[in-house]
């Protein structure tokens, strides 16, 4: 063997993740929200880009009308809509309890105590800290600080600064009208909690020597209850989806078009780029260069993000066409491995385009990920999706006799039976638990 020193030459391929590369992938993935936000920042480190909002449109809903809006702010608005403009404004939980709190005849050291069991409670409702902590900071005894805590919990809405579900539920029995389903329900919640909530209602119903008509009066009852008083006063704002694409019929035919009202305008700074050159600096001329080659990558990755986005969603509509003649239970099996292979492009490729992205059609908005499903064999030797076996599954189960509920197998059965869909018990079982649909035993009905 051979073993000398020496140099050779070698000519390989070889893909490197440069920056821009890099940049083009992530540019890919962006919702329209984060497309936006990027290219503020990229504004701010590039004085050559400029972000145009002249072609930003905003939706009047009320009138269903578009109006364009300017960067500048309230010059763009509309006058005789001030009121409109007005930011809402609404009270949080902790806000809600102390007006409770400031009506309430407290001493002084109870009024601190009690803020502070407010000031931990969560968007639920339930009290985030424990007690012995509370005895330590304002140094008090374990009485003192439950004496303040039934204070609280006596505010509304009925069940706040609970420590637990347990808790949560007899605070709101206690209030409730005394009834025979009242009484045995304190009694099951506060003695049987953990059998009760798991169904296991043959073991308490002998516990309690009762039937099993009167645990399930009880489970009724318990239903009316609240078990998040504090989500009301959540304060989280409704959400806007805006789609990415739109499908629209026209003529009798599909047309899809990328929608871009609400992305800002990339634009070149010529003004500040002829000013500055100018100059004859070389480093000035070389940060210009610089940023010059910077602005001309973002353009170039942005054409190519429209181009990928569309491709895509051309490939949805040609695959899914009965999805937008016939609505969603015509939906076909499709996954992204096969539009990356028509398309000739890698699977992830097709994963960023469709990545909190929005598709408008006219039975819709939906998420462009919806339209990708697995694969389902079929009697007929032909393919349907999961989404149509999910959607069997939960009518079978919708239609069902509560007092002796479907299994997992006899849904297997009816399945094959009825649509032809042919499942394994453990597929359906993983379906319906993705439904969050309990299994038979839980769903059962005793009158």
């Amino acid at each position: 063997m051979d073993l000398k020193a020496g140099l050779w030459q070698k000519q390989t391929l070889k893909l490197a993740m440069t920056q821009e590369l890099s940049q083009a992938i992530a540019l890919l993935q962006y919702s329209a929200q984060e497309l936006a936000a990027f290219l503020e920042d990229k504004m701010l480190e590039n004085p050559l880009l400029q972000v145009d909002y002249q072609n930003v449109k905003t939706v009047d809903p009320r009138l269903g009308l578009e109006r364009k809006t300017s960067a500048a702010g309230s010059g763009g608005r509309d006058q005789k809509n001030w009121i409109e403009q007005i930011g809402e404004t609404s009270d949080t939980l902790q806000d809600h309890l102390i007006f409770q709190l400031n009506l309430l005849t407290v001493t002084p050291e109870e009024r601190k105590i009690i803020k502070a069991f407010i000031e931990s409670i969560d968007e639920n409702g339930y009290l985030g800290v424990d007690g012995t902590e509370i005895c330590h900071r304002f140094g008090i005894s374990e009485e003192e600080a439950e004496h303040c805590l039934s204070i609280l919990q006596g505010m509304e809405p009925v069940g706040i600064g609970a420590r637990g579900l347990q808790e949560c539920l007899l605070l709101q029995l206690e209030r409730l009208p005394c009834c025979p389903e009242n009484e045995l329900a304190r009694i099951i919640i506060k003695e049987h909690f953990l059998l009760f909530a798991e169904k296991k209602w043959k073991t308490l119903a002998k516990l309690m020597k009762t039937d099993l008509k009167q645990i399930q009066k009880v489970f009724d009852y318990v239903q009316r209850l609240n078990p998040r008083p504090g989500a009301a006063f959540g304060g989280g704002k409704a959400a806007y989806v805006v789609p990415d694409v739109v499908v629209r019929f026209e003529d009798g035919s599909l047309t899809v078009g990328l929608f871009n009202g609400t992305m800002p305008k990339l634009t070149f700074n010529k003004d500040y780029f002829e000013s500055m050159a100018a100059h004859g600096d070389q480093e000035v001329s070389k940060f210009l260069q610089t940023k010059q080659h910077d602005y001309q990558w973002i353009l170039k990755s942005l054409e190519q993000r429209n181009e990928t986005l569309m491709r895509v969603s051309l490939k949805i509509v040609e695959k899914q066409h009965d999805f937008f003649f016939k609505g969603p239970t015509c939906l076909q099996p499709m996954t992204m491995k096969e539009v990356a292979d028509e398309l000739e492009i890698h699977e992830s490729t097709v994963s960023r385009a469709v990545r909190e992205k929005y598709m408008q059609t006219p039975a819709g908005t939906f998420e462009l990920k919806y339209f990708f499903s697995s694969s389902i064999q079929t009697t007929e030797q032909e393919n349907t999706s999961s989404r149509q076996a999910k959607a069997g599954i939960g009518r079978l189960i919708k239609e069902e006799d509560k007092k002796s509920p479907l299994s997992d197998q006899e849904i297997v059965r009816l399945l094959k039976d009825q649509d032809g869909i042919v499942l394994s018990r453990r597929t359906v079982a993983k379906y319906r638990e993705q439904l969050g649909i309990a299994s038979s035993s839980k769903r059962k009905r005793f009158e």
